[in-house]
């Protein structure tokens, strides 16, 4: 049986939807995603220019992949979010954040602004570690 406990010294976080750091011990699997972004299951790029629809993308291309491990959303415990606009992120962070919620999880999140992504029209990119 996996136990994990959110590790917060200050409550700030826990009000944004994420935990500083999640503990987690005895047997369990560990899967370790590769960054997930909104491409369609012929390899294609989907949704240029709309970032709420990339976002909801790569959550369900996430969400798949978690699936295929026989997991979901709440055996997340680490998640890393690459963007190219953190401003446009935050104006539809409520699609990521809403997921999570319904999950019941609050990973351990870091949020990251870059240049650009492996294919230029992407706008959000979801890298994740999970157990069970």
């Amino acid at each position: 049986m996996v136990e994990r406990a959110a590790v917060n010294p200050w409550a700030w976080s826990v009000e944004l939807g994420y935990n500083q750091a999640e503990l987690v011990h005895g047997p369990a699997r560990t899967l370790y995603c590769s960054g997930q972004a909104a491409m369609g299951s012929d390899g294609q790029p989907r949704h240029p220019g709309d970032m709420a629809a990339q976002l909801a993308l790569s959550l369900d291309n996430l969400e798949a992949v978690l699936g295929e491990a026989g997991m979901t959303l709440a055996n997340l415990v680490r998640l890393t979010v690459y963007t190219t606009d953190v401003d446009r992120l935050f104006e539809h962070y409520g699609v990521l954040a809403s997921r999570l919620g319904a999950a019941g999880v609050a990973p351990a999140t870091t949020m990251l602004g870059v240049t650009r992504l492996a294919i230029p029209v992407l706008m959000v990119e979801l890298e994740a570690t999970a157990v069970a």
